[in-house]
């Protein structure tokens, strides 16, 4: 987003990206309440905004580094126009000198399991492990572009996560609920404190990938 920079004791001769920046931040909080439907899945998250590098200096520019997860094409397009339509918007709100950049860095397509691969790689799994310790977890919002070497490959896709939690904080939880608030507590990945325990998440690792992967060789 394009400013004008100035003296930090001089704000009326600026048109400051950095308050541009924080209102555009807080308008776009309400694409995913006030845009998407109730039914449908969208998170858009701003993990960095960067402008200046002083306290009394008013920069010329800053910018905003976004993430935006969706499940449904037509719910992402409807995202996309919105942060578009609210960036440009609060620019011109602010007087900016020039029209703000919009750049896609990355994009990739949901990852879709197939279902028949999934419920024989399940059993697999079930079968090493022990059906309390394989859970579905439903659709989740993390992104990966494996889905694209399915496609390509025309190979079915099976895609799970590994737990790296040490199992002694699950000792009391008895049901489904209980295992939910527990992870709930624990450090997400990218989290500064995400730290899994080498075992038996290596061994787990190792041993689902090699199952898996016998489960698919030929007889």
């Amino acid at each position: 987003m394009h400013g004008r920079g100035a003296h930090g004791s001089r704000p009326e001769v600026s048109v400051d990206p950095v308050v541009m920046a924080a209102a555009t931040v807080m308008r776009l909080q309400t694409v995913v309440s006030r845009e998407v439907g109730g039914a449908d899945t969208a998170v858009l998250t701003i993990g960095a905004l960067r402008a200046g590098t002083k306290e009394n200096i008013i920069p010329d520019d800053a910018e905003l580094l976004m993430s935006i997860r969706t499940f449904e094409p037509r719910v992402r397009e409807t995202v996309l126009s919105a942060i578009e339509r609210i960036v440009s918007g609060e620019a011109a709100a602010a007087g900016a000198p020039k029209p703000p950049e919009l750049n896609n860095t990355m994009s990739f397509p949901a990852v879709i399991n197939d279902p028949d691969a999934v419920a024989r790689t399940r059993l697999a799994f079930e079968d090493q492990f022990g059906v309390q310790l394989v859970v579905d977890p439903g659709p989740v919002t993390g992104s990966e572009d494996v889905g694209i070497l399915a496609s390509t490959a025309a190979a079915p896709c099976v895609y799970w996560l590994l737990g790296g939690a040490d199992p002694t904080a699950f000792a009391g939880a008895t049901d489904i609920a209980a295992m939910q608030n527990v992870v709930q507590e624990l450090p997400s990945n990218h989290s500064p404190r995400f730290a899994p325990v080498i075992e038996p998440t290596l061994q787990t690792g190792v041993t689902a990938l090699s199952r898996a992967a016998r489960t698919w060789l030929p007889k």
